[in-house]
């Protein structure tokens, strides 16, 4: 058997953490098998389905690095194929006409609720005469669901479920208007498609039962199903925006790479032992539905954070500075100049180990590209005392004659405070607001060699002349 499974968003909004865990656990399957990995968009809501929508769950699986087999499915398209079936079952009789109109429905929900029964469909219709039909009423075409025995669903994550039939009522398959239901077309649609395990989040797991259902009445074989379990806040509570319940753009405007939300995603319950950083091609590797835990997982920036950060500390430079460069660019409000890439690729090694996000990265690469005379921080300012201006004048014509390498600078630094009784201090910590504007930044010896000779001594004789 070739495994074959699909994610299948509505895009009647962008692509969530939730279904961003549920694609990954598809497409991390599907690749641990060999086997095909589809993408199917969900969009017989016509009202509230946007194309901005699909365009952003197609952009953030992508950002993602998410790639599907084939193309694209768009389930409206398929709807006259979803009402051939729907006749087929009718033919068969294993579907009938309902005829009940709106406020009959309404009278049986309040019927079930006044008896303390299940809410569902009474079969009214199931056995009677279409002749007796009233006239202008278009009918829905419902499933002859099965009275006698019991449904039982093979779950991967929740293990062996059995749901009696009586509990199930006959689902509509085709409105009135002629457009095929949700249970219905996902159905038709895993079957053309091929689909041997549907792996989707847990509040689909009822519609397990009524899906299966329907595979019996057309004699298609039922796919293995995983329901995998809810995400939740930090705090146990029910995910919200506070707690990470974001649209994926949103995780990479905050400045996290597609391979630490990857990893993050993928220990969000789901385990392999104790590892905690685990690659893309190792995830591949190890990839099992067994491994998927029962309790809902919950989402903690702190941690998300940490990955973040192991993976901008291993990531290739060159990359780092392309991806920061359009932030730095809409601060400054002017492209880069080449010599401003280079600084940034230059201090780059000293700058990543400081950051856990891109923005982070963005904000404490500024100085390095910043026009003169640089902006210091309120904490800075304090530092650049008139006593100390003067000890930054003298100490840039003595900078001025050394060889521009981090021991060279660093000794004349040295030598500079000892031969006027001062700690090193008192002139370091000046030096670095007048060269960063800020009271932190990587070690002052190797910012004054990404700057270069004149950058340094020009943002020294700003803060000296400054008055």
């Amino acid at each position: 058997m070739t495994v074959a499974v699909r994610f299948a968003p509505s895009p009647t909004g962008f692509l969530h953490i939730g279904g961003a865990r549920t694609a990954l656990f598809n497409w991390l399957f599907a690749r641990h098998h060999g086997g095909k990995f589809h993408l199917r968009i969900e969009d017989t809501d016509r009202v509230r389905s946007t194309e901005a929508a699909t365009a952003a769950i197609i952009d953030g699986l992508k950002w993602l690095g998410i790639e599907w087999d084939g193309e694209v499915v768009f389930q409206f398209a398929r709807a006259a194929h979803h009402a051939e079936i729907a006749q087929r079952l009718l033919n068969s009789g294993h579907a009938y006409r309902c005829y009940s109109t709106p406020e009959e429905l309404e009278a049986m929900r309040e019927r079930a609720k006044a008896q303390k029964r299940s809410i569902g469909y009474d079969g009214t219709w199931r056995d009677r005469d279409p002749a007796e039909a009233p006239p202008g009423i278009a009918p829905a075409i419902r499933l002859k669901t099965e009275r006698t025995g019991a449904t039982t669903i093979h779950d991967h994550v929740l293990g062996e479920v059995t749901v009696e039939n009586t509990e199930l009522d006959d689902l509509i398959i085709l409105r009135s208007d002629g457009t095929p239901t949700y249970n219905f077309s996902v159905v038709i649609d895993d079957h053309d498609m091929g689909i041997t395990h549907v792996i989707r989040g847990n509040e689909h797991f009822r519609n397990a039962f009524r899906q299966t259902q329907i595979y019996r009445a057309l004699c298609w074989t039922v796919p293995e199903f995983a329901h995998i379990p809810l995400i939740h806040g930090s705090d146990g509570a029910k995910m919200s925006k506070r707690h990470g319940a974001l649209g994926i753009e949103e995780y990479r405007n905050m400045g996290y790479l597609p391979e630490a939300l990857r990893n993050y995603l993928l220990r969000l319950g789901w385990s392999h032992g104790d590892d905690e950083i685990i690659s893309t091609e190792r995830a591949i590797e190890w990839f099992e539905l067994s491994g998927i835990h029962r309790a809902p997982a919950q989402f903690d920036f702190a941690k998300l954070d940490s990955v973040n950060a192991h993976y901008i500390r291993k990531a290739d430079d060159e990359r780092l500075v392309e991806l920061i460069v359009p932030a730095l660019e809409r601060y400054l409000g002017q492209p880069l100049s080449d010599e401003a890439r280079q600084r940034l690729l230059h201090a780059m090694p000293d700058l990543k180990p400081r950051a856990k996000t891109l923005v982070e990265l963005a904000e404490k690469a500024l100085f390095y590209v910043a026009p003169r005379p640089i902006a210091a921080s309120a904490d800075a300012a304090k530092l650049l005392t008139p006593g100390s201006r003067g000890l930054l004048g003298e100490l840039g014509r003595a900078l001025g004659q050394t060889n521009w390498q981090p021991a060279a600078l660093e000794g004349c630094l040295r030598d500079f405070v000892a031969a006027r009784g001062l700690k090193l201090g008192a002139v370091a910590q000046p030096l670095r607001a007048a060269l960063t504007g800020s009271t932190a930044s990587p070690g002052i010896f190797e910012v004054m060699v990404v700057l270069g000779r004149d950058e340094t001594l020009g943002r020294i004789a700003d803060a000296a002349e400054t008055r």
